[in-house]
């Protein structure tokens, strides 16, 4: 029975090439795993009976750098960026793997059957020939499919001996496609987990990386420690592991740092929100104290010392620099404040300053994310919008003086002027035209037009001046209102 799926040209141009050519040609792996769900492929992968050599003869641009046979063909019709290089790899047999991560050796092949033995999982090792619609499953992947199960292809013991990256696929897989591990899968991940000890940091970074931009993070996460794996990759997370909180919080510092981070999930967040949430109190387990007192748990100073647990972590793991400064100044700074009826807006300002004002709103998304992951049903909506108000006042232009394209020592300069009222009675008097006509903050009209006020006597500039603060006062008290207003809060 025959099957036909909407291939994109680039992708049926290369097959055509093969199948012109005297060779075979099929789709294989995540892309018709994608095709059978009815989803739409991220990557497009071609297995065929070709050596590298005779797929480079038939295309006009390709690269070949590994040793692995895989050959990259850069389309020549695409119109999607993401479509610009198609993976053509000869099918292949494998020798055993050494380090646990790539073959000794590769031997090509000119059967379809030797490549699909080699994958890691039966959803994975399934083939689909755009020109005849036939679909090659040798090892039931899609009744898997239907089923929602991931199992690997052959001994499971043996496919993550070969790679033990696969263990780390297999969770960002049930994550990503909402499938379970099959039990003798799950045995062989248990089994087979320390091998994840001799992989790239880089490599796992990016399976994690994956699995956190999941709609289902923390069920992943919580596969990974179920199967042993979480001690390997991320022995500080599990830290939280039954460390109990105070009464604001219903679960313990593990089940919260995962519940902060699906929610941002929920939310479709960023990465850097993602991975902050998930360490943001990754420092509790380290700072928790009984208090007598307080007769309950407290936690002083977490935030710094999650930061530099979370700056370490991200090291390990080759984040780019920008990441891992964001995210460990996002978890330096989790606990800005509480209640903004008692918080000041200068206080708000020194959060803008300490985290950055590009990242201001991020933070804000973070303490939500917070606030959801203790258990409470929502935050307070009133409080949120205050607190939104307060950082919109905080992110405001001052008016004032300051905005001016000319200061008092450049006005000094051009008028031989010193220091004295006359220079901030000046300033506040050129203000109040600006207020009336921002176009008039050029330098050239307000050093013209503060040589003309400066002839004036001083108590005649003073009550310019003074009209100039007066003025400012209440176009400032009238954004404030707007900003407020916007918000419904007071």
């Amino acid at each position: 029975m025959s099957t036909k799926f909407t291939i994109p040209k680039e992708v049926s141009h290369v097959t055509e090439a093969l199948l012109n050519a005297g060779f075979e040609a099929y789709l294989v792996g995540g892309c018709v795993r994608d095709l059978l769900r009815n989803e739409k492929p991220k990557d497009w992968d071609i297995t065929t009976n070709a050596v590298p050599e005779q797929i480079q003869e038939l295309f006009k641009e390709t690269f070949y750098e590994n040793d692995y046979g895989t050959v990259g063909v850069v389309s020549e019709t695409t119109k999607d960026e993401t479509l610009k290089v198609i993976e053509v790899t000869p099918y292949r047999m494998e020798a055993k793997y050494s380090n646990s991560r790539h073959p000794d050796s590769v031997t090509f092949s000119n059967k379809l059957e030797d490549d699909l033995t080699r994958r890691d999982f039966t959803i994975n090792a399934i083939a689909y020939s755009v020109s005849s619609g036939k679909v090659v499953d040798n090892f039931n992947g899609q009744e898997d499919i239907k089923k929602r199960v991931i199992r690997a292809v052959g001994n499971p013991e043996e496919r993550f001996s070969e790679d033990a990256l696969r263990i780390l696929r297999a969770i960002r897989l049930s994550a990503e496609l909402a499938f379970s591990v099959e039990k003798e899968t799950q045995e062989a991940i248990k089994k087979t987990a320390d091998n994840l000890k001799k992989i790239a940091q880089e490599r796992v970074r990016d399976e994690l990386t994956r699995i956190v931009l999941s709609d289902r993070p923390m069920e992943g996460l919580l596969f990974a420690e179920e199967f042993g794996v979480l001690e390997i990759i991320l022995p500080d997370l599990r830290k939280g592991i039954d460390k109990k909180q105070n009464q604001a919080h219903k679960y313990d510092v593990f089940e919260h740092n995962l519940r902060t981070l699906q929610h941002a999930a929920d939310k479709k967040w960023s990465l850097d929100i993602r991975l902050a949430s998930l360490f943001h109190d990754i420092g509790k387990p380290d700072a928790q104290r009984w208090s007598d007192v307080k007769n309950d748990w407290t936690f002083h100073g977490h935030d710094v010392v999650g930061a530099r647990i979370a700056k370490r972590v991200l090291k390990d793991f080759r984040f780019s620099k920008q990441v891992i400064e964001k995210v460990s100044k996002l978890v330096r700074w989790h606990m800005f404040f509480s209640d903004p009826d008692v918080v000041t807006l200068s206080a708000v300002r020194r959060m803008v300053r300490n985290v950055g004002p590009e990242n201001i709103w991020d933070l804000m998304n973070l303490r939500v994310c917070d606030r959801i992951g203790t258990g409470r049903p929502k935050a307070h909506p009133y409080r949120l919008r205050k607190y939104k108000s307060m950082v919109e006042e905080a992110l405001r232009d001052p008016i004032s003086v300051g905005m001016l394209k000319l200061d008092g020592s450049r006005l000094m300069e051009i008028s031989s002027e010193g220091p004295g009222p006359k220079i901030g009675h000046t300033l506040h008097a050129l203000l109040e035209d600006v207020l009336d006509d921002p176009t008039l903050n050029t330098s050239e009209y307000l050093e013209k037009k503060a040589l003309e006020l400066m002839k004036l006597s001083v108590d005649e500039l003073k009550k310019k001046g003074d009209k100039g603060k007066e003025r400012r006062e209440k176009v400032d008290e009238g954004e404030i209102k707007k900003l407020r207003d916007k918000h419904w809060v007071k």
